[in-house]
């Protein structure tokens, strides 16, 4: 690193020829710089059209390297069209602030373009197209698995609502006999010994308990509250049960079930965890240089953050 003057800075150049760009919802702000070829800045809007037209302006100038914030989802988009031509760097927006002073766009993509041409930028990973796309539906089920967890607990609450005690008395409200006894009250019965007759016989609690926690206060608002609830968690397991075909077409069409196994193998992992590890971390190791490496970018060990002799949390 050389300094010219008191405002200027200058850095040894391991990037022949790059590109900064500043990642909007609507607005892309790309900087081309390098050996050969005059900086330039342009301005590009998100539709697929204009995108094309920047990848075309970057082939032209023979443009080897791209760099970019990664802004929410917008960076996607830019991504799909340029992976197969230039190498990217997605970068974290904390490693790339700009100096103080004068906020432009164009003066981010300039300043990002010349920390890419000086090799200051470390880009993040990015697994191949296949690994995200097991990634959206993994993701996506863990979504719906926590919405179907939501939905219980509505449940429960409404039951405690309607001062039916029927969690107090049994392990998993989502369980055989609670499940029975739920749907016949759903339906309108109101004869505690017609519900009764749905107690299971390894049921832990006794038919007196079971009596006393069935005895309450339900309304036609519970019973519609409950039905609806009951409706929106079966539609939901039948989304979770789509989405796990689609898991395992995937994993076939793209040659993964080996892997899959392979996790499988391990003490404590199952087939869901197997598929979940698969779409975070891909199958090729290449980018975690150790085990160590790959624990911390988990977020599994713990941050260093020591000054002056001390340690701070």
């Amino acid at each position: 690193m050389e300094t010219t003057d008191r405002n200027t800075v200058e850095f040894a150049q391991l990037v022949e020829r790059g590109c900064g760009i500043d990642v909007h919802k609507s607005l892309i702000v790309a900087t081309i710089k390098g050996t050969g070829i005059k900086e330039q800045t342009r301005s590009f809007d998100g539709f697929t059209a204009s995108i094309e037209a920047l990848r075309d302006w970057l082939l032209e100038n023979q443009i080897t390297h791209v760099a970019m914030e990664s802004t929410g989802v917008y960076w996607k988009p830019i991504y799909n069209i340029l992976e197969d031509h230039v190498e990217i760097l997605l970068v974290n927006a904390r490693h790339i602030k700009n100096v103080p002073g004068r906020k432009t766009d164009k003066k981010d993509s300039r300043w990002i373009a010349k920390l890419l041409l000086s090799g200051l930028l470390k880009g993040s990973f990015i697994p191949p197209k296949e690994i995200r796309e097991l990634r959206d539906l993994t993701r996506y089920k863990r979504k719906i698995v926590q919405q179907i967890s939501s939905e219980k607990n509505r449940l429960h609450k409404i039951l405690e609502d309607a001062n039916i005690k029927l969690s107090s008395v049994v392990s998993n409200l989502s369980g055989a006999s609670a499940t029975k006894i739920i749907d016949a009250m759903i339906a309108g019965e109101e004869d505690i010994a017609e519900l009764l007759k749905f107690r299971h016989g390894k049921m832990q609690s006794s038919v007196e308990d079971l009596a006393a926690s069935l005895k309450g206060n339900l309304t036609d608002h519970h019973r519609f509250m409950l039905k609806t609830i009951k409706e929106s968690i079966l539609e939901k397991e039948k989304t979770i049960e789509k989405l796990d075909r689609q898991l395992e077409a995937q994993l076939k069409a793209h040659e993964l079930v080996l892997d899959a196994e392979l996790l499988e193998s391990i003490p404590g992992v199952g087939k869901e965890a197997a598929q979940y590890i698969i779409a975070e971390i891909g199958t090729h190791m290449e980018q975690f240089p150790n085990e160590q490496h790959l624990a911390s970018w988990a977020g599994m060990s713990p941050g260093s953050n020591e000054s002056a002799g001390k340690k701070k949390q």
